[in-house]
């Protein structure tokens, strides 16, 4: 491991000291693909046996969502946690008062979202230090993270914080790279671009290739991406999840300071001792995290309002909504009656292909 970690240290170092433009562009995106392959290997280790996930992160993923607390020590993620939950989390003046993932539910418009309280991380995680890799191994099963920074401290934590995250493939607030990558058994690197590049070039490409021992391969580019973008597409391992930046303690700041903070995208200011703004808070989990409430119509009886089924952003069909309820229910799926906004008629005949929105309503009409 130690070796791994010198030679990590080597390239950051040589990067460091390489300027940036485009006589070394070609030279900083190897390097970057020697770096990202090097953290994988870091990730996850050849050698067998040795210590597990450790005690208390193996938590079972329940309700409709995830959300994960992440921040360095002593910000009040605990304090956060227990306010909203109600699940008791140990809370202290000192460092580290948190050694294990604490889970808790917070039923919020009829989804049960389970939220993670997970151990400070420290500057290092990304590279074994601390707890952080299996704090970061279990953010990357959540549908959304909360970074919980301390109001009072300088805004220079949350550029760790994501530095560490991206270390360990998680992108924050950001699309999957537009653009094709495509392996194949004989042709050479054939690279096409739709627009103009200003980062990538042929030969910055095929170096990055070479490095991964890529020979034949179709890229097409649709937007100007990085060598970072391309890099991310051959690992195949990131992960894209909407992220908050939770503001804690800004009973301690000033009202210009406030002012300051709330002209910065994805921020929410709070207080968790004092419970300010719990509920703008929760408003924007849920905005972040696009879920959509359906409920369901027995024939000849009025809505269920009361118990929604949830559906995530990415999979809203009529289709998806059977499954929710039972695996054996699509092969009896006739057709289906939806009142709601994604229909024109009230109510409307649809397929199981038909994409469902927020607070539609929904009645199975079965085979006979």
């Amino acid at each position: 491991m130690a070796t791994v970690m010198q030679k990590i240290k080597d390239i950051e170092d040589e990067m460091a000291r390489t300027q940036k433009n485009k006589a070394t562009a070609h030279h900083l995106g190897l390097l970057k693909a020697k770096l990202a392959k090097l953290r994988r290997e870091l990730l996850t280790p050849t050698s067998k046996g040795g210590g597990g996930a450790g005690e208390g992160f193996d938590v079972t993923k329940s309700g409709d969502a995830r959300v994960g607390l992440v921040g360095f020590p002593s910000v009040g993620k605990s304090t956060l946690l227990n306010k909203l939950t109600g699940t008791f989390s140990e809370v202290a003046s000192y460092e580290f008062t948190t050694l294990t993932c604490i889970p808790g539910v917070i039923v919020y418009r009829g989804a049960k979202i389970q939220l993670l309280d997970l151990p400070g991380i420290i500057e290092g995680a990304k590279d074994g230090k601390g707890r952080g890799r299996q704090v970061i191994s279990t953010a990357r099963t959540c549908n959304c993270i909360l970074i919980v920074l301390d109001a009072i401290k300088p805004i220079t934590h949350k550029r760790l914080i994501e530095k560490e995250l991206e270390g360990f493939g998680i992108r924050l607030n950001k699309e999957p790279p537009n653009l094709t990558f495509r392996k194949k058994d004989k042709g050479g690197i054939n690279f096409t671009s739709t627009v103009a590049n200003t980062h990538l070039d042929l030969d910055t490409v095929k170096a990055i290739c070479s490095e991964y021992r890529i020979h034949n391969a179709d890229i097409t580019l649709r937007y100007d991406a990085t060598a970072d973008d391309l890099i991310d597409v051959i690992e195949g391992s990131r992960i894209y999840m909407p992220c908050i930046y939770v503001i804690n303690k800004i009973d301690q700041i000033t009202l210009e300071e406030l002012e300051i903070l709330d002209n910065l995208p994805h921020y929410c200011p709070i207080s968790a001792h004092l419970e300010w703004n719990l509920d703008g808070l929760l408003e924007k989990i849920w905005e972040y995290l696009n879920l959509s409430r359906i409920y369901t119509k027995p024939k000849g009886m009025n809505p269920d309002y009361e118990d929604p089924v949830i559906l995530s952003s990415k999979r809203r069909t009529v289709e998806d909504f059977c499954t929710r309820i039972h695996k054996d229910m699509l092969k009896q799926f006739k057709y289906a009656l939806v009142w709601g906004s994604s229909v024109k008629h009230k109510p409307q005949r649809v397929g199981k292909d038909h994409e469902l929105e927020d607070e539609d309503v929904v009645q199975i009409i079965k085979k006979v």
